[in-house]
This record gives structure tokens, sequence and C-alpha cells, in this order.
């Protein structure tokens, strides 16, 4: 049985992203036997969730310190969970109406890609964090 976790707690600044990079990268090496294909599929999917936080929340606050981030991500035999909680503003966003912008437009593309390659993206409003709740089942071995 596969089993691994990882927590990461901090600014949501640009710097938190090497951190839960660093740290998944670590995960996976602990929990070997998941795909290279769902590695992949959930790591896009992350980064681009904690991307989207840390740049909407940094530049709203102008780098203010205020702003936290809480990445949590799970590993089971039967699929990989990630679940973000930051103190930003609300999010006001439709999942069912995420399309992939105009090839000319330079930004974007992250939910999109997110929800291209999870099984399951939700977003939901909770004791005043955004709380993005990111799924990707597990491949068969």
């Amino acid at each position: 049985m596969t089993e691994g976790r990882l927590q990461v707690d901090g600014h949501a600044q640009p710097e938190v992203l090497d951190q839960v990079h660093t740290e998944l990268e670590q995960l996976w090496e602990t929990t070997g036997d998941v795909s290279m294909r769902d590695r992949m599929r959930f790591e896009m999917g992350l980064m681009e969730i904690v991307g989207n936080v840390v740049e909407h929340a940094y530049r709203l606050d102008q780098g203010s310190a205020a702003r936290v981030l809480s990445v949590s991500v799970t590993v089971t035999d039967s699929e990989v969970r990630g679940v973000l909680a930051d103190n930003g503003l609300p999010v006001e966003v439709d999942l069912g109406d995420v399309t992939l912008p105009d090839p000319e437009a330079e930004s974007g593309r992250g939910l999109a890609m997110a929800l291209a390659s999870l099984d399951h993206l939700e977003h939901a409003r909770v004791a005043g964090c955004n709380r993005w709740t990111l799924v990707c089942e597990r491949s068969a071995p």
C-alpha cells in the first residue's frame, strides 16, 4: 500500500512555489509507485492553482505577509489529493465555465490546464478562506 503526505504552510509569495515543488519531489520519492503520468497530471494541476493563488494574493497585497497559503497533499492507493487554503480575497469562479483563452492571450490558461489534468477540481469559500480540492485518480500499475 502506498501512502504519503506533505504539508506546506507559508506566505502566499513566489518563494512558496519552490517549496511546494521541492516537497512534492520528496513525496514522489517516498511513494515510488505513483506512475509518472499520475505525477505529471497532479503536479501540473497543483502548481497551476498554487501559482494562481500566489500571483493574485501577492499582487493585490503588494507583497504583504498577511496572505498565507496552506498546501496539503495525500497519496493513497487510489488517488492523489491536494487541498489548498488561502486567506485571500474571495475567488469568484465558475469552474464549469472555464475555457482556454485565445492562443494570443498572455495569461488565463492556469485553471483550464488544471481542469484538463485533474479528475476533480473544486473551489469553495470556507470560514473566510478560499479552499481548493484537487484529485487525480491513480491509474492501474
